[in-house]
Parts: C-alpha cells; structure tokens; sequence
C-alpha cells in the first residue's frame, strides 16, 4: 500500500512582523520552516514597520488581490523637525528646522485637514515602477520624476499623544496609502517639517493585530501547531472562496 504524500498546507497566517525585517524576508523565514515554496503576502510592510502581516499559505495564494485591496489602520510616531529624503527615519537627513509652539488644538486642527478623498503623490523612495524602473532606484542616484497622483482615503486620523518633538498617531486609510507621507506632509502643514520615526500596522480589514503571532513565536511552533492556527481561505475572503 502506498503512503499518501502530506497534504500542503493551506490558508492565511497572520504575523506580527518585527522591525528590521523585509515583507519578502518573512516569506523566505516561513518557506523555510514550512518546507513549502507557495507563500506569498497581502500588503507589504517596510523593513522599519511592524505588525498585521498578512500571510498566504500554499493555494491561499490565489486571495491575495482581495485582501490586499482592504483598508488599513496604524499607529505610528512622526518626529517634527526633520525632514528626510525618504519621509521615514531609514533616509538621510534632508533638513532641520525648529518646532514652533504647537498646541495639541492645533495639531489636531492640521490633522482634520487630512481627511477624506484625496490625491496622494507617492514618494520618490517607493517600488512603484516608472518605465519599468522602481522609484526607489533613481532615488538612490539622486534623480526625481514626475508621480501619478494615487487617488486614497483617510477614514480616520487621530492625535494620541504630543510630547514635541514627537507625536504618535492612529491613521485608517486606503490601500496603497503611504503613511510616511502623511507624517511628512502633516510636518509641511505645520511649518517645520517632519518625517515617521515608527510605524506599526494594527489591523488589515478584519485581521487585527491581537490575531497576529510574532514570527519567530511562529518559528517556534510544530507544523501541526501552525496549521491549527491557519485561517481557511473560505473565512478570509468569503466572496471569493469558490
């Protein structure tokens, strides 16, 4: 009688992604452990963010447009009075102004500003291709073009704390929404500049991060002990689930 071959597994695994890391070094960290080369993720992090990273098992794979396409939620700490060539605290240090004597009445009267629909201009350090050339790489060489404007949404912005220079903030927004461009642009409406010092996702549509496992708490895990914790493709994204 011949042994049956072990079934691959199959689902979304929600992990808590720790800071210095790549959205594609997760990928890599779990093909490893789960000896498998199918997984893939909805949404990428940059290596400075942590949180919501939302993972896909073997034929979860075939989701990701639609939990990708899901709005986001984050908290994240924006440092006023200096500005960076990548608005985030991984670029170099374009310019340093002084921090007028804001209010927190007044912070939050900039950040009412922010709401709704709008147009956002992606930043130059991004993997968006222009020609087939990722943003980022003529970044490095010190050359700036022309961006399409990203129409997004921000649902919510709110200030949870103000001990200048820094202020730390809860964002709700659209895909494909650069949050470190709000932080930098929220910097220019307050007169001093500004760049996002930490950022971490709390919630990708429904999956929040109390769901989340650390990665190497997951590492640590038997295959039969993370294969419990996968979510099946049917509850991730009911619609599509066919």
């Amino acid at each position: 009688m011949s042994l049956q071959p072990p079934r691959e597994m199959e689902g979304v695994l929600l992990v808590d992604k720790p800071r210095g890391l790549t959205s594609h070094d997760v990928v890599y960290r779990l093909r490893r452990k789960l000896q498998m080369k199918k997984i893939g993720h909805a949404g990428t992090l940059d290596p400075m963010a942590t949180g919501v990273l939302v993972m896909l098992i073997g034929k979860a794979t075939r989701i990701s447009q639609y939990l990708m396409s899901v709005d986001k939620a984050y908290e994240g700490e924006a440092t006023l009075g200096v500005v960076t060539d990548s608005q985030d605290a991984e670029g170099e240090v374009m310019e340093t102004r002084p921090v007028p004597a804001l209010t927190e009445a007044q912070v939050r009267e900039v950040m009412k500003t922010f709401l709704g629909d709008q147009y956002q201009i992606p930043p130059m350090h991004s993997a968006i291709k222009i020609g087939g050339v990722p943003l980022y790489k003529l970044a490095r060489k010190g050359e700036e073009v022309e961006r399409e404007p990203r129409f997004i949404r921000v649902a919510a912005f709110d200030l949870l704390a103000f001990v200048p220079p820094k202020l730390t903030f809860d964002v709700h927004c659209t895909k494909g929404t650069y949050v470190r461009t709000i932080a930098h642009d929220l910097g220019q409406k307050l007169g001093c500049g500004a760049h996002l010092s930490a950022l971490r996702r709390t919630a990708s549509g429904r999956f929040t991060i109390a769901q989340c496992l650390p990665l190497d708490g997951i590492e640590q895990l038997s295959l039969p002990e993370i294969g419990k914790r996968l979510i099946p493709v049917h509850e991730a994204a009911p619609s599509v689930a066919q």
